[in-house]
């Protein structure tokens, strides 16, 4: 019985030491031969010499901010004894994207991650005194703080965060005058970046990009550029989430008007779908109501063209009944021609389409030309004239039953703006689900001549609502 005990003992420990011999591969197929070890010890690239973890199996090797990692070379490379690499020094690859480099002795091999990380400066967050968050725009690189106007900013004290390895000046924790805008120098070995902050003192935002994330830099990209256009482009914007909203931690008395665009990668058709995507709008809805009952106005744009049914404008079963996801924003679709939509009759001269750039067809409102990368996505209405399946016979039974009012439509017989106008000295509610209306892109949109409408139509969109 005994004899029997030790051999599965050790049949045990081989089964073991088999099992986590070269651990840092799923694939790893070792053998039994486990005196030999398969570890990196040296790995350069273009002479810029590698951090080796050998725990995780990954290689980093840092290079100067804007240098070119399509081509680089193998300058150096070593194993432990007895092993070799499947990359050998001299050998040129591509590390714009992580490499693999495998280590074999017989039948052992680890698979190391080779990755290539570009040295940065970046302010990854900014607070002063404790309590007012600054809005970084990585693309100008500004930030602005909002403070009160009872708080003295001749001495405020920042506290800042970094990329890993960088520095800043003024220090983090040092007190600084902010009477003008003042410049924090990032640097890191070869990178520096220079960000403009600006302080602004305000008891209450007039206008309010609303969202679910914490802040503004955990929004989607999508969303992300239009909440920071509008806090570049609307005096005394802010930008406050829905459980500031909720908790009553943003003053909101001087407040016009917020706006929602809520954008996700999947496709919300019905208000489940919507409540559980944005689990922190429908917490804060008794908030936003009473903000709408006292006069608030709300645009909606997007998916967020779901919450006048939340809000009690409409009946909860009244829902944009025309909705999808084209494509996610990171596989586009590459439009091959001008995007549009189609001025209601009736409705040509409204404010939103004031100052627009025209197209080849005046009643039509253009949002983008050949060439632009477009997610298409939409919460439109359609009427029974297009869809059989539609609740709506017409668009007089669809304003009957939803109780707004048609501004344009995409293909006939579909709503894509609309308005709730006010009653009983509640707010006006304007919403726009057009697949058409879209801003950010990963192509270059920089020459688009009709791009620039989606800015111009949402400042008309505000300063309709704040009744200017």
């Amino acid at each position: 019985m005994k004899q029997i005990i030790r051999q599965f003992t050790v049949l045990f420990l081989v089964m073991a030491v088999v099992i986590t011999t070269g651990g840092c591969s799923d694939d790893n197929k070792s053998s039994l031969q486990l005196d030999k070890d398969v570890w990196l010890t040296v790995f350069e690239l273009d002479s810029y010499p590698g951090v080796i973890d050998n725990t995780t199996c990954t290689v980093v090797v840092g290079v100067p901010e804007s240098y070119n990692t399509d081509e680089m070379k193998v300058t150096a490379i070593e194993t432990s004894e007895s092993a070799v690499a499947s990359m050998r020094a001299g050998d040129v690859a591509n590390f714009s994207f992580p490499q693999t480099v495998r280590v074999t002795s017989g039948n052992t091999f680890l698979d190391y991650t080779v990755t290539v990380k570009h040295d940065e400066a970046r302010i990854t967050s900014f607070e002063l005194n404790g309590s007012y968050k600054g809005i970084i725009n990585e693309g100008n690189h500004t930030i602005l703080v909002y403070v009160p106007t009872t708080v003295k900013v001749t001495d405020l004290i920042p506290a800042i965060e970094v990329s890993e390895g960088a520095e800043v000046s003024p220090l983090s924790g040092q007190a600084v005058d902010f009477t003008n805008p003042v410049e924090f120098t990032v640097t890191c070995q070869s990178a520096k970046t220079v960000y403009t902050v600006t302080v602004i003192q305000s008891d209450s935002p007039s206008a309010v990009y609303v969202g679910l994330a914490a802040t503004i830099d955990e929004l989607n990209p999508e969303e992300k550029e239009a909440a920071n256009w509008m806090l570049q482009n609307v005096p005394n914007a802010r930008y406050v989430s829905f459980e500031e909203v909720r908790t009553n931690a943003v003053d909101l008395d001087e407040c016009k008007v917020m706006w929602w665009h809520f954008h996700v990668d999947e496709t919300i058709d019905n208000v489940d779908n919507f409540r559980n995507r944005a689990a922190d709008a429908i917490s804060a809805s008794t908030s936003m109501k009473e903000f709408y009952q006292n006069g608030g106005s709300l645009l909606l744009t997007r998916y967020a063209t779901f919450y006048p049914a939340v809000l009690g404008v409409t009946d909860e079963s009244v829902f944009p009944n025309n909705c999808w996801l084209g494509r996610a924003e990171s596989n586009p679709e590459i439009t091959t021609g001008a995007w549009s939509f189609v001025k209601q009759t009736g409705h040509e001269n409204h404010p939103i389409y004031a100052n627009l750039v025209s197209g080849a067809e005046a009643n039509r409102v253009y949002t983008c030309d050949t060439g632009y990368g477009i997610t298409n996505t939409t919460a439109q209405w359609i009427t029974k004239e297009k869809e059989d399946w539609s609740t709506y016979i017409d668009y007089n039974d669809w304003r009957t039953k939803t109780g707004a009012i048609d501004l344009a439509y995409g293909d006939p017989n579909t709503v894509v703006i609309w308005e709730f106008e006010p009653k009983d000295n509640k707010g006006r509610i304007l919403c726009i689900g057009s697949g058409c209306y879209d801003w950010y892109t990963t192509t270059d949109a920089s020459n688009d001549q009709y791009h620039g409408n989606v800015a111009t139509m949402t400042l008309n969109a505000i300063n309709y609502l704040k009744g200017e």
